[in-house]
């Protein structure tokens, strides 16, 4: 979920579609995200270690590893939170080094559920801010009648119609996520970003939202999503490729079935497991 704080500033006329950095590319055929031999060293330690990794669109990767494995980091990398110690990232064709890094932040839908949402805004108010890139609603500002109608597009795509006039402390944790993918979806991004998206749901919560994914991914064939889990019960059947990634190196990467294996799996977290699909959807066993 795209994090900003609440004082951040609004995009010169929010009012206005803001120009999108997809009419920047020539094609839509180039790779969406490129990290290339990316190290992130932090007080002398090694978070990543020559990682590389391409996202083209349509494509829905998963990130895995146990704590400390170096996802969150990548993700950050890939968001244009951070910039990496070594190697090259380029985000929608921007590297960054080269690029205004709060522009590029706006046109990627980074969701973060500990969105620091502070007012008793309505459903269908916060889907609207994720048109102005603030937290909360801008003053005396208006959506425009397309605006208004892809919110509610959304809120109807992610199954929350009926929760669209809910203030946001009234909902349950698994309706703030949905809320949240709903909002960063407004600027029509190529690509969405998870951050642990089921954390602290229970079932229902859980197999609502991975359902919302699935539907959401149909629904817009182009888009590029990345998922950061540790936990295979929490991956959508629609997801394409996956990473794993142990102590900040990358273990294996590639397609998901040639990726998420009994052997794979085992050795990325250090445990021998036995893993399973059913239906789409995968499962670990001791």
């Amino acid at each position: 979920m795209r994090s900003h704080p609440s004082r951040a500033a609004p995009r010169s006329d929010p009012a206005r579609k803001a120009p999108s950095l997809i009419d920047s590319r020539p094609t839509d055929t180039g790779p969406v995200l490129h990290a290339d031999d990316v190290d992130v060293v932090r007080d002398g330690n090694h978070l990543l270690r020559s990682v590389s990794l391409q996202v083209h669109p349509g494509q829905h990767w998963a990130l895995l590893g146990a704590n400390g494995a170096g996802k969150t980091t990548l993700l950050n990398l890939l968001g244009a939170i951070n910039h990496p110690t070594r190697g090259s990232v380029t985000v929608l064709g921007h590297r960054l080094g080269r690029v205004d890094m709060r522009q590029l932040r706006s046109y990627v839908g980074h969701i973060n559920p500990r969105h620091p949402l502070r007012s008793p805004l309505r459903v269908r108010d916060v889907v609207l801010t994720g048109v102005t890139n603030t937290t909360e609603l801008v003053p005396r500002w208006q959506p425009t009648p397309q605006q208004a109608d892809q919110a509610d597009r959304l809120i109807s795509t992610l199954g929350m119609s009926e929760k669209a006039q809910a203030r946001w402390e009234t909902l349950s944790q698994g309706e703030r996520g949905r809320t949240l993918i709903a909002r960063a979806l407004m600027p029509v991004p190529r690509l969405l970003l998870l951050d642990e998206p089921a954390t602290g749901l229970d079932l229902a919560a859980r197999e609502q939202l991975l359902t919302s994914l699935d539907d959401l991914r149909a629904e817009h064939p182009q888009l590029a999503t990345v998922l950061v889990t540790h936990h295979l019960e929490e991956l959508p059947a629609s997801t394409t490729h996956a990473m794993l990634l142990r102590d900040g190196q990358c273990l294996a990467s590639g397609e998901v079935d040639e990726v998420i294996t009994t052997d794979h799996i085992s050795k990325c977290f250090d445990h021998p497991v036995r893993i399973t699909r059913t239906d789409g959807r995968w499962h670990a066993r001791a």
